[in-house]
């Protein structure tokens, strides 16, 4: 039956995250008792003061259809958010509300992208920046990093990677899966590359922000040699537990946000009315609200790098933000247990989960096939009982 579908789907590769997480629901289902480490969802519910405001927003008689771009006011509080928290400044014509920031790098590979054009993707990446790229018709380009170096490009290995067909470069700081948060320095030497190449736009994601454990966030816009270069995305999920509420947005050069709002005006039209209403709420407050959130993530950090440290054969360095571990488990290629043989990243987050109960991902959709993704956005107590069952079925 996969003849009557479109090259374009079935070329397209299933979300690594969202395939695992389907998996360990099936085993749950069945009776096993999966830990499941897989998401990147903060467990924590949604703060009061944006239930209030979703609650105020339909007893206000919030239910028609949205502008495509926003609600005026919701892109007044992003605009704020920015000039407070990065020193951007935008203009409402710059600002496009989205169904998730998912959506938001969906629209811009679709209006930036011609066939051909090719992709930097910093290695490792979020799962969907490739295919993202690929069904706009890019071609993705790897730049690989090491654990060693805390998985950070260096300015001579983007500059080796750029060639008269990029068009692109999508980066997430702090990283997902990494944890990795690049600094001032660092962003400028990679901008001082970037400056020489004028047609490269620059997507900077900034979902994980205020889940900084070094604190000093820095957009690739906040340069004013780059800010007419980049493109800001954002959104309120894991700052303020807001998954499922679909709420993402970008700051951007006008023409590329009137592109990007063309472009969802023929997709999906404007996003949620009362998450938008709500979203109003989450942005006007200042980050300090959220700040209990985030120390509980930097308590899970140090527990879970603890664990880790003693299971012989994990390699891991310690992520500055997120919510992950991303460690190199490449000792254990090789090795066989009851007949499997774990050849790759893949086959070792299938034997943890099969074996040990726990849904990891598998590096190799992030481009490092070395490595597991492992979400500590769990209870201490799940992260406790987790890593027992790793260690047990590693040793």
């Amino acid at each position: 039956m996969n003849s009557r579908l479109s090259n374009r789907v079935n070329n397209m590769a299933t979300s690594a995250t969202l395939a695992m997480a389907a998996k360990a629901r099936e085993l749950k289902e069945q009776g096993n008792d999966i830990i499941g480490l897989s998401l990147g969802e903060p467990d924590f519910t949604v703060p009061e003061f944006v239930k209030e405001a979703a609650i105020q927003a339909i007893k206000d008689n919030y239910h028609s259809y949205t502008p495509v771009d926003g609600y005026g006011d919701l892109k007044q509080a992003i605009i704020t958010k920015f000039k407070r928290d990065n020193n951007l400044s935008y203009t409402p014509s710059q600002i496009v509300v989205s169904t998730g920031a998912k959506q938001s790098l969906a629209n811009l590979a679709q209006v930036l992208l011609n066939e051909g054009d090719e992709v930097l993707l910093p290695a490792p990446y979020w799962v969907s920046y490739s295919d993202i790229s690929k069904v706009a018709g890019g071609i993705p380009v790897e730049i690989s990093t090491t654990i060693d170096n805390d998985f950070k490009v260096t300015p001579q290995a983007l500059e080796a990677a750029i060639t008269p067909k990029t068009k692109m470069m999508i980066y997430s700081s702090p990283c997902n899966p990494s944890g990795s948060v690049y600094s001032k320095d660092e962003l400028r030497a990679l901008a001082d590359v970037l400056v020489k190449y004028p047609n490269i736009i620059v997507v900077s994601d900034e979902i994980y922000e205020h889940i900084n454990y070094v604190g000093g966030h820095v957009s690739m816009a906040a340069f004013e040699d780059m800010y007419d270069r980049t493109v800001t995305v954002n959104g309120v999920s894991k700052a303020f537990s807001m998954t499922g509420w679909r709420i993402g947005y970008m700051g951007a050069p006008e023409y590329i946000a009137r592109a990007c709002n063309k472009m969802q005006g023929q997709v999906t039209s404007g996003a949620n009315c009362i998450a938008q209403r709500a979203s109003i709420a989450a942005l006007e407050n200042p980050p300090s609200r959220i700040q209990y959130m985030v120390d509980a993530f930097k308590e899970r950090r140090s527990l879970i790098l603890g664990l880790l440290a003693e299971i012989p054969g994990i390699k891991v360095n310690e992520p500055d933000g997120a919510f992950y571990v991303f460690p190199d488990i490449s000792y254990y290629f090789g090795k066989t247990y009851r007949g499997k043989i774990i050849n790759n990243a893949s086959d070792f987050a299938i034997y943890l989960l099969e074996e040990a109960k726990v849904a990891t991902v598998t590096g190799e959709a992030f481009g490092d096939p070395n490595c597991i993704r492992i979400s500590y956005a769990a209870s201490d107590k799940d992260i406790i009982e987790a890593m027992r069952r790793i260690k047990e079925v590693l040793e």
